[in-house]
Parts: C-alpha cells; sequence; structure tokens
C-alpha cells in the first residue's frame, strides 16, 4: 500500500509540475489566460497530494497495527517496517502537519513535503499577479466570480485539511477501528493535534 501511495504522489506531483510549467510557458507564449489557470492547478494539484497523504496514513497505520499484531503472535519482534517508516520517513504518533515532524522527528520527507508546498504557492501566487492584467481587463463581474471562487475553494481546501490532518481527525477515526478489531489503543498523546 505505501509503495501505491509514493507512486500516486509522485504521478500527482509531476503532472501537477508539467502542467503548471506548461501554462506559464503558454502564458509568456503571449496566451496571457493561461495565468489565471495556474492558481487553479496549483490548488487541484494540493488537494490531489493531500488526498494522497491520507492514504499514506491509512497504510501506514493499518500496517503497523497489523505488524504489532504478527510480532506479537511470534512474541519477537520480526517485522520492523513501521519502525524504520517512523525514524525515516515521519512519526505516525508524533506532532505534524500532514508528514512534517519538528524538532528531531523533521526528515528529508518533511523538507520535501515543505518544498512542494512552497512552490505551490509560489506558483499559485506567480500565476495569479501575471495574470490580473488580464483578468482585470474581462470585468468586474469575472473578476469578482474568479476571485471568490479561487479563494473560496483555497479556503474551503486550507480548513478541511486543518481539520482532517492538524487537528487528527482522520487519525483518530483510524484509531478507533484498529483498536475493536486488534485490541490496540492509541492513546490520546500519540495522535494530537498540533497544539497539543
Amino acid at each position: 500500500m505505501i509503495r501505491d501511495y509514493h507512486s500516486r504522489f509522485f504521478s500527482d506531483t509531476r503532472f501537477t509540475t508539467v502542467a503548471v510549467i506548461s501554462l506559464f510557458l503558454v502564458g509568456f507564449w503571449e496566451i496571457p489566460e493561461a495565468f489565471l489557470l495556474v492558481p487553479v492547478v496549483a490548488l487541484v494539484g494540493a488537494n490531489q497530494t493531500a488526498f494522497d497523504a491520507s492514504y499514506l496514513y491509512f497504510a501506514r497505520h493499518y500496517s503497523t497495527a497489523l505488524e504489532k499484531e504478527i510480532n506479537s503472535s511470534k512474541r519477537r519482534r520480526i517485522l520492523v517496517a513501521s519502525e524504520l517508516e517512523d525514524r525515516f520517513l515521519f512519526p505516525l504518533d508524533g506532532r505534524k502537519i500532514v508528514a512534517i515532524g519538528f524538532g528531531n522527528d523533521f526528515t528529508w520527507f518533511g523538507w520535501m513535503t515543505v518544498a512542494y508546498t512552497a512552490l505551490g504557492v509560489l506558483a499559485f501566487t506567480a500565476g495569479l499577479g501575471l495574470g490580473w492584467e488580464t483578468l482585470a481587463t474581462a470585468g468586474t463581474g469575472w473578476i469578482v466570480f474568479y476571485l471568490a471562487s479561487l479563494f473560496s475553494m483555497t479556503f474551503v481546501s486550507l480548513a478541511v485539511g486543518w481539520w482532517w490532518f492538524v487537528a487528527g481527525v482522520g487519525e483518530q477515526r483510524l484509531s478507533e477501528v484498529l483498536s475493536s478489531r486488534f485490541g490496540m489503543r492509541m492513546s490520546p498523546d500519540n495522535v494530537r493535534p498540533l497544539g497539543r
């Protein structure tokens, strides 16, 4: 499952990157309306890769539960992939924003999440800035429609992302099911919102 996550994530990232670069090239190639699609593609790409990350959470929590169950039945630690992933990617039970751990839990995986996010924000902002003149010539109605649509979807995406990832709702739901099936209970300290 985790292999499938990485495959999907990088496929989505490649698609978004190529689409954004292509739109910038088309925009500079005298079709400035293309710039106005850059923020939309960046936002869709951000949502898609966040969806991919939710699948990674699912896969890691499930495989961790299976490993613990197998190790418990064998009375020794035969399977250690989840421990390696905790140290190498990001800890499941630590404080994090999506895949970005803090302090000693910060990893290259976390850095790549920061880098892709920063590049997405930069593309979003640059596309909007470069397309502004074109949007302004379209008239007030189009300006209001475009900006209201774009910023409402951005706000909703950020709010739902905060609720699902940072507040820990997604991981809490996984914990409830895994607890009832495998008898393992993640303490509230293990799956905790950012501020706690």
